[in-house]
């Protein structure tokens, strides 16, 4: 049987605009929805911050990933990545399918920059199937990116069968292009939207 899934990979910075000009998590959800994806992707997602509750009179009572998920995505997973005095954040994932398992690994290269890989398994229930779902935020200099990548070829490796249905999305940073080369070459993964259009997308 063969089913479409739709999927959005959204980095939201926290819920602010460009240079944390303002507050728009309101307007992200709505722009999230607009989607209608089945699988949401997040990084930069805010588990708690108790400064911004302060500050802002829209801030939400429920956790980001909660918020964004609402009515529209029964199942999430959230990744706590980054921790500090006034909260923390990390990565999540929005399902409208639940998970059987969830385990956030972290895979940091310096204390500037907390990364995790978010793996998770679906059960999608038309395709009697479960798929293995990761959400990761990768470093801003390749070195890092690079030793992050192993990581996760390692895990994929050791934790997904072969002949496991995978999917990988988050927020790559692949300023170069180098990523996604190890990711085929090694895993044999195909990188959808180079394979729909023909070229890459035009986002890091």
């Amino acid at each position: 049987m063969s089913l479409s899934i739709r999927l959005l990979s959204y980095n939201i910075h926290k819920g602010f605009s460009p240079n944390n000009q303002r507050f728009v998590l309101n307007e992200m959800r709505l722009a999230i929805r607009t989607v209608n994806a089945d699988l949401v992707f997040l990084q930069e997602v805010l588990g708690h911050h108790s400064q911004h509750a302060k500050k802002f009179q829209d801030w939400p009572r429920l956790p980001q990933f909660e918020f964004l998920a609402d009515t529209i995505w029964s199942h999430y997973a959230y990744g706590k990545n980054a921790v500090y005095d006034e909260g923390h954040h990390g990565n999540a994932i929005l399902s409208k399918y639940p998970f059987a398992s969830w385990e956030n690994i972290d895979i940091s290269t310096n204390r500037f920059e907390k990364r995790g890989i978010l793996h998770g398994v679906i059960d999608i229930l038309p395709l009697q199937a479960k798929v293995h779902v990761i959400c990761l935020h990768l470093n801003l200099l390749e070195s890092g990116r690079l030793m992050q990548i192993r990581s996760l070829i390692e895990r994929i490796q050791k934790a997904i069968p072969n002949d496991a249905p995978l999917i990988i999305a988050g927020d790559f940073n692949d300023w170069t292009g180098n990523v996604g080369t190890l990711l085929k070459n090694n895993l044999g993964l195909v990188e959808v939207f180079e394979a729909t259009h023909g070229r890459p997308a035009r986002t890091y």
